[in-house]
């Protein structure tokens, strides 16, 4: 559990380019526009093939912080889901309030750099540029190739 900081301008572009720029002065169309943005990254959390008892996804503009409730399975499907709230255009902060039912190993968080590839991301945190493959894997669904990773994007390393 904590706060996790993510870039504001990178990631998926869920919230609408209005919201993603600039949120609404507080007041009943703030409030909806909230709602209807955890509603958007919660459904994309879902449509990761991830999901946790009880989860609810909170959006306040103001703060550009989602905070993130629920019990998943394991550490694994928990990270991917944080993961999941902070990688959105806009979003840059995450509140994890979630727990796990089966305790495990908690992984390390990187974000991508200009010119960063996985196998440089591999070689910087294992020592072996080869063993990218296991940050790939620890990254799906979210990311679909190894060739496919962004400026900006907070990738789980998991430990070896």
């Amino acid at each position: 559990m904590g706060m996790l900081d993510f870039i504001k301008d990178a990631g998926e572009a869920l919230l609408g380019k209005a919201q993603a720029a600039e949120p609404p002065a507080p007041g009943p169309d703030a409030d909806a526009a909230n709602r209807n943005a955890g509603e958007a990254i919660e459904n994309y959390i879902k449509s990761q093939g991830l999901d946790a008892t009880g989860l609810d996804v909170e959006f306040d503009g103001a703060t550009r912080t989602v905070t993130a409730y629920g019990v998943a399975e394991d550490q694994e499907t928990k990270e991917k889901i944080v993961l999941c709230c902070g990688n959105v255009k806009g979003v840059e902060k995450v509140n994890d309030k979630m727990s796990v039912s089966t305790a495990s190993a908690k992984a390390t968080y990187y974000t991508v750099k200009s010119g960063d590839t996985l196998s440089a991301i591999s070689k910087s945190v294992y020592g072996d540029a080869n063993k990218y493959n296991g940050i790939f894997e620890a990254n799906k669904p979210m990311l679909s190739s190894p060739d496919k990773i962004y400026p900006g994007q907070m990738l789980r390393i998991p430990p070896l």
